[in-house]
This record gives C-alpha cells, structure tokens and sequence, in this order.
C-alpha cells in the first residue's frame, strides 16, 4: 500500500482549527485556580516531616525494587486507560477533537516539577501523609507516562487506512470488534515501542519523587531513587554498585520478559503484503507460546470468557432499544440541578480565578522581564536539544526498526540507557563542564537532550519497523538509491512518528528545564537564564507568586508552539503521509 501523497492543500485557520478557543481560557483558568488552592492548602501542611529509614543493605533491594515496579505498574494501567478513552475520542469525533486536543496540548506542556512541590505540601495537609506522597508519586509518574501514549494512539487511529475503515463497515464490524481486529492491532506496534519509552521516562520521575525533600519536610519513599539517593549522601561506593546493577538487572528482565516478547507478538500486525526477511524473535515469547498449560488456559479459561462475553454483549446489542414516549417528571429536577451547579462551579472559577490573578499583581515588573527574557533562552535551548536529537535517533531509529538483528543488540542498551534517570549523572556532567565556555547553558541542553532524546528515537524505531516489507522490495525492483529511498518512503514513512516524538520532546525537554538550568552540587547554587530556573528558584525560596507566573508563563509558549507549529503537522500527516 503506497504512500498517499495526495494534492490536497493544507488549510491553515481551518473551521474548528482556531489558535485560541474558549475552552483554552477555561483550562488554563483552572490550572491557575489548583495551583492557588494547593499553595492556600500547603499553609496546613506539618513543617516538619520526618521521612523512612532507608537501609543500605543488599537485602533490601528486593523490596525497595517492588515499591518502585508497583508505583511504575500503577501509573501506566491508569495511563493505559486513559490513553483508550482519550485517544478514541480525540480521533472518533470531530466536535470533540476540537476541545480535547487543545486540553491535551495544555496538559502536557504543564511543568509537573513546579507542581511537585505544591502538590504533596496540599495533599499532605488533607490526607494522611504516606497515602498522599504515594498518591502524589503515582500522579508524578502518571504524568510522564500518558502524553506520548495518547498522541501515538490519536496519530495511529487517524492514520489508519481508508479502505480497511471500508472493509470494517461493509463487514458491520461494531465498536468492540472494530476496537480489537482493527485499531488496536494496528496502533501495536506504536504503542509498544511507546509504552517502552514511557516506562523508562517513568523511572526518571519516579527517582524524583522517591527522593523529595522541602526544606524540613522529608517526603522520601522507600524504593530504588531513594536507595541511591541515600547511597551517594553517604558516600558508599559499594550500595551505589549494588544499587546501579539491580536497577540494570530490573531493566533487562523487564525487555526480556514483557517488551521483547510483546514486539515478537506484534509483529503480526505490520500493514504488508509479504513477511518479513527476519521477524522479531523472543525466548521468552516461544517458550509461552509452546507452554502447554498456558495452551489449556487460553481454551478452557479465555476463549469461554471472551465467546461469553461476546454473546452477551451481542443479545444487549440485538434488543430494540425502547424510549420513554413522555419525559420523566423529575427530568426537569435534575435540569434545574445540573444549573446551579454549573453555576457554583462559575462563581468558584471566577473566585480563584480572582485570587489567583490577585497573586500574579505581586509579581514586579522586574521579575516578568526576567521570565520573558527566561523563555526566549530556554525555547532556544529545546530548539538546539531537538535538533541533536533528530540528527542522531533518525538514523539509528531506522537501523534498529528495520533490522531486527540490530535490534536484538541495541534494543536492551537502548533501554538502559533510556531509563538511567538523566538527573543521577548531572553532577558528573557539572564537574567536567563548568570550567569550560557556556559550562553551564552545555551541561543544561544535555541534560535536556538526556531526558527527551528517547521519545524521538522510540518513536523512530515504532514507525520503521512498520514499514511494509512489500514497499522495501519495490525500492529495489525500482533501482532507487540510498538517497531516493529516503525521500519516498523511509521519511514519508516516518513523518507521523516523529511529529508524535518531536511533541512529546518538545514538552519534556521544557519539563527538564527546571532541573537543567538550577542545580545545587557541592554546597554552592549553578543557575542559568531560563525560566526553568526561574520555576526552580521560586519554589527554593518559596516565591509563589513567581512560581505561579513563571509556570503559566511556561505552559502558555508551550501550547502557542503547539498551535502553530504540531498541530499544523499533526494535520498535515493526517491528510498526506499515510499508508493507503
């Protein structure tokens, strides 16, 4: 199946497409509002809290590594969910594509680092305090796991191609059925290789949120960020050894078993008319598949589950559905009732709003200079991080992705280094870099490139391993050169993946900037000009007027780009590079 690449002229201003919209002001009304009601909440938070012991025995790290893989497995079931509910509706419904994507373009430019510390102060001050910094850490890591996995789902369900959609309907597939032999396989492999990346980024945040101290306050949670964290203070090179090869170990059980096995699973649903020349294999996956007892499962256990389920929900299906002739009486009850509380909900927008607008009046003039000069530097630095980041993962994404032999090597590697949380190596970046010209502003667009370089490149890899064996064959009955087959078909072929890479880049790489232009190493404070550092700074000292206008700051240039710059290509991969 070609590549379309279809005449149609992209339209800019689109009905429906428009840069602001109500909706917008309403979200980003409300973002301001919980920030206010956390920083109002946190006054009630305990000034001191004491944290866990943290045991540096080898013992321990069986059961630091559960804490941390039940945190891990937590946030991406949610994520998981909320990425099908989501994602379908984004892409099933034009009217709705209209508001959830603009909320979805705000929700993920939102610096969660500057909430962090709001957050549990306000969650600690309601709830009791281990219930709400295990709260806060699955949200933490939530947040950093759910935003690639929409986009790839939205970018996959309106990619698919127009005759299977054809072949579906004519077939009268219904909504389950459609969801499970048509969408869903098709978006495997994408999901995969993103439900990779967003596991490994997981572990970046999931070290911050197990090590997160305020002042007094000491919100550590036993597990493997904090095992480390607690190694290094202590100077003990044998628990950091112990600690680095468990996580490691972790890392490659984890492809071995889940997402080596998963990709040879998914191999099934590559769009081509002809296999593969060496499909993706597994251990792991052939001994599941040869298992016998699991063979006596599937029969006897799944396949009666799934023929019941399918049965029942075919007869609740197949009933006519009756209508009430006349409305219920208490219809208009519940009318009058769903009124004033849209109308509570307004006057409590409009409070906040008003509180928090109050905050903002004490920020001096001086400090939103700073905060405009902060976000011209720190967009220069994720344009410069991007940049690196696309000459590199493009060529290696496409070695891993169509070479599955190459892929056996680098896949784990590639996972390891992935999920290295990049803030452990910044002091070391710290010592070599300072000395030299731009120390700091270099170490800062290498811990950004560190923390976002990945979801390009997985996302590479996802949209080159989909590329139909039959189309590589034709590129060379056509005599195409290296260069030829990249302009028409390895490029056309990739561009949907990275514009879901390059958004889900583009958000973290600003979310990195908190942590990559302010550090604190040695007893002394590094800081750069950015508003990362404005954000880092003002939650320091505990500015929050600042913080507020510095995060808002940040999330309104994060959704401007988003406006002119991702969603125009988002279109324009809809409309222009899909398999047809």
């Amino acid at each position: 199946m070609p590549m379309t690449q279809s005449s149609h002229v992209f339209k800019v201003g689109a009905q429906g497409d428009h840069f602001i919209a109500w909706g917008d002001v309403v979200v980003f009304a409300g973002i301001a509002v919980v920030l206010y009601i956390g920083v109002y909440l946190s006054h009630g938070a305990a000034a001191v809290v004491r944290g866990p012991e943290i045991s540096l025995s080898p013992a321990a790290l069986p059961w630091y590594v559960g804490y941390s893989l039940r945190r891990m497995a937590s946030a991406y079931v949610l994520s998981f969910i909320f990425t099908m509910v989501y994602g379908s509706l984004a892409a099933k419904h034009r009217s709705a594509e209209r508001v959830l994507l603009p909320i979805l373009d705000i929700l993920q430019s939102i610096p969660i680092l500057s909430f962090l510390p709001v957050v549990l102060l306000s969650l600690t001050a309601i709830l009791p305090q281990r219930f709400a910094v295990e709260l806060a850490a699955v949200v933490l890591i939530f947040t950093s796991q759910v935003w690639n996995m929409t986009f790839a789902w939205y970018q996959s369900l309106i990619t698919i191609p127009k005759e299977l959609r054809e072949a579906a309907t004519i077939f009268g597939f219904r909504r389950a059925l459609r969801f499970k032999t048509l969408e869903l396989p098709f978006a495997a492999i994408s999901l995969i290789w993103n439900s990779m990346m967003s596991w490994a980024g997981g572990w970046f945040f999931l070290m911050a949120a197990e090590i997160f101290t305020v002042g007094q306050r000491d919100f550590r949670l036993p597990g493997m960020g904090a095992y480390l964290q607690e190694a290094a203070n202590r100077g003990d090179a044998e628990a950091i050894t112990w600690g680095i090869c468990v996580l490691v170990l972790v890392i490659v059980v984890l492809d071995q078993c889940v997402w080596r096995p998963l990709l040879a699973w998914s191999d099934r649903f590559k769009l081509e008319m002809v296999e593969g020349e060496v499909p993706p294999t597994s251990w792991f996956y052939d001994a599941l598949v040869s298992s016998r007892l699991l063979k006596w499962v599937r029969i006897k256990v799944v396949e009666f589950v799934n023929e019941y389920l399918a049965a029942a929900v075919g007869s609740l299906l197949a009933k006519p559905m009756k209508l009430p002739v006349r409305l219920p009486r208490w219809s208009a009850k519940r009318f009058r009732v769903g009124i004033f509380l849209q109308i509570i909900f307004a006057v409590l927008m409009l409070y906040g709003s008003y509180r928090a607008g109050k905050m903002l009046f004490g920020v001096s003039m001086y400090q939103w200079g700073q905060i405009g000069i902060g976000l011209i530097a720190t967009l220069l630095r994720v344009v410069v991080t991007l940049l690196i980041a696309l000459a590199w993962t493009v060529p290696l994404g496409v070695a891993i992705g169509t070479n599955p032999r190459l892929a056996v090597l680098l896949q784990p590697i590639v996972q390891i280094a992935a999920s290295v949380p990049a803030t452990a190596l910044f002091p070391v970046l710290l010592l070599f870099l300072l000395n030299l010209p731009g120390g700091l502003n270099l170490a800062a667009v290498l811990l950004m490139l560190m923390g976002t370089q990945w979801y390009l490149l997985f996302n590479i890899i996802a949209g080159a391993a989909v590329i139909p064996q039959d189309l590589k064959y034709a590129t060379v009955l056509l005599h195409m050169n290296r260069w030829e087959r990249w302009r028409n078909l390895i490029l056309p072929a990739l561009f949907p993946y990275m514009i879901t890479g390059g958004i889900a880049a583009s958000g973290g790489a600003w979310n990195a900037s908190i942590v990559a232009e302010y550090a604190q190493f040695g007893g002394k404070e590094f800081h750069t000009v950015g508003v990362g550092a404005l954000i880092a700074h003002a939650t320091a000292v505990g500015d929050y007027p600042l913080l507020l206008a510095a995060t808002l700051s940040m999330i309104l240039m994060v959704v401007t780009i988003n406006r002119l710059w991702w969603r125009r290509l988002y279109r324009l991969a809809e409309e222009r590079y899909r398999m047809e």
